[in-house]
């Protein structure tokens, strides 16, 4: 069975996501041997209305795993240029190429870019004034980029929860501007 649910998911700790987290995967309903269950919840939808999602269960099969995916976009394709099931979900490498690209076309805005990267691994909400005021035409709406990098981070938590967590993920991405 699929199941899809627009979920609010806010706050301002780690700790608090991995809560809310838990707590929503802990509603669902069990499978069985002839029916597996699977989950889409939309938790954030950028201002051109695509929406990034978290699909359940994940290749892991950790139990608190999932992918992170945005709605309509393709980052790889199959062998032969053909649309894949998977093709939406992005890479750390994918992510990691597309704020590069971001900081080459426009320095200035790609300095504002790293502050919004920050407050986004410090659990802050980006400062919609400051997204509105950079100019990028490459890769990813900025909106929707940083509300992949939020979850993309909290995936981690979630997965590598007694050990760095976010923190691999973000200094990869501080390194784009060493």
């Amino acid at each position: 069975m699929e199941t899809q649910k627009t979920v609010t998911i806010k706050a301002n700790t780690r700790e608090d996501y991995h809560k809310q987290l838990i707590m929503l995967f802990l509603e669902e309903q069990h499978g069985t041997s002839e029916e597996w269950n699977y989950y889409d919840y939309y938790v954030e939808t950028g201002k051109n209305g695509k929406r990034v999602y978290l699909h359940r269960p994940a290749h892991k099969n950790k139990g608190m795993d999932f992918e992170v995916r945005v709605e309509d976009y393709q980052f790889r394709y199959g062998k032969y240029g053909n649309v894949i099931s998977t093709g939406n979900r992005p890479s750390h490498p994918e992510i990691w190429n597309d704020v590069k690209a971001k900081v080459i076309e426009n320095p200035e805005d790609g300095e504002k870019l790293k502050d919004l990267i920050t407050q986004v691994y410090n659990c802050e909400e980006p400062n919609d004034n400051v997204i509105n005021s950079c100019r990028f035409t490459t890769g990813l709406p900025l909106d929707l980029l940083l509300y992949t990098i939020k979850w993309l981070f909290i995936e981690q938590d979630m997965t590598y929860w007694n050990q760095s967590g976010r923190e691999m993920n973000y200094n990869g991405l501080m390194e784009i501007w060493e």
